[in-house]
């Protein structure tokens, strides 16, 4: 059964379509301001259900927000930050001569960095893979922050020719993660922050301090 297409919500005058993987994340703060698209978690359903989603609508959004949890061992536990760039550590051809984080025959650096930004939020890099990162598993990551979805999505966006704004609040990483409390402890606390983040969205877009591609500004 096909299922109807997302309608986008309505932030600072345009249309916005917000992704999310797991329902635990989308609290009663985020429920009061947004109807997001959810796509089940990890970077295979994060990209089959975006481009099912985009490939079923009858007008495009002005833009993406991908927005949930990710987990950090040097970041403020329950803080929310802005993706300034994004890595994906599964994906490994170094035995072809590739540099390890590099797609083969795929003309784009390891690190893709996300050029619109909301003011006042911190921004912090980002690595997306299909596992849950906790204790030494940190070691070997460049980045600042781990998720499931957010390379993933950014892929379908540059298919679709759509600009992308990532948010995620730290959820773990301070201590190692065995259970699924360790993950749901600061949800709530996160869900508030990601309201506030969605608000500062709207502010950055009808101040004209936020400007995406087809803007007049």
């Amino acid at each position: 059964m096909t299922r109807p297409a997302p309608r986008p919500d309505m932030i600072g005058g345009i249309p916005v379509l917000f992704v999310m993987a797991a329902q635990p994340e989308y609290g009663p703060q985020l429920q009061a301001r947004i109807d997001p698209l959810m796509t089940g978690i990890g970077p295979i359903e994060a990209a089959v259900q975006l481009t099912a989603a985009l490939a079923a609508m009858e007008e495009m959004p002005a833009l993406v927000v991908s927005l949930g949890s990710a987990g950090s061992a040097r970041l403020a536990q329950t803080e929310v930050y802005q993706v300034g760039a994004v890595a994906w550590r599964d994906i490994d051809a170094s035995p072809l001569g590739f540099d390890r984080g590099r797609t083969p025959l795929l003309d784009l650096p390891r690190v893709i960095d996300l050029p619109h930004r909301i003011p006042g939020i911190p921004v912090a890099s980002l690595s997306t893979g299909g596992n849950i990162v906790t204790g030494a598993a940190y070691d070997p990551i460049e980045e600042d922050m781990v998720d499931m979805e957010t390379f993933a999505i950014l892929r379908v966006t540059q298919h679709f020719g759509l600009p992308l704004i990532g948010l995620r609040g730290i959820s773990d990483g301070a201590h190692e993660v065995s259970k699924m409390l360790d993950w749901t402890q600061y949800l709530d606390v996160i869900d508030g922050r990601l309201a506030q983040a969605v608000d500062a969205l709207g502010a950055a877009i009808e101040g004209g301090l936020l400007v995406l591609p087809g803007d007049s500004a």
